[in-house]
């Protein structure tokens, strides 16, 4: 994951949240592969501050389409 203390924490929370979320419907494993596919688009850029409300928006729109 990142290698900002914050960002790593951020992160955890959106697993968490999405795990919550999505639980009944999908693995953990699912879960955290979709989270890291998601995060790994956002790895090259500059600006950290949003990356995990846009990796979190990516992963449960991935995973919202995969319910259905």
């Amino acid at each position: 994951m990142a290698t900002d203390p914050r960002e790593d924490e951020a992160m955890r929370g959106v697993n968490e949240r999405l795990k919550a979320a999505h639980g009944q419907t999908h693995s953990l494993d699912e879960i955290t592969a979709v989270v890291a596919g998601a995060y790994a688009a956002f790895r090259d850029r500059p600006v950290r501050d949003f990356i995990p409300i846009l990796v979190e928006r990516r992963a449960r729109r991935i995973l919202d389409g995969a319910s259905k």
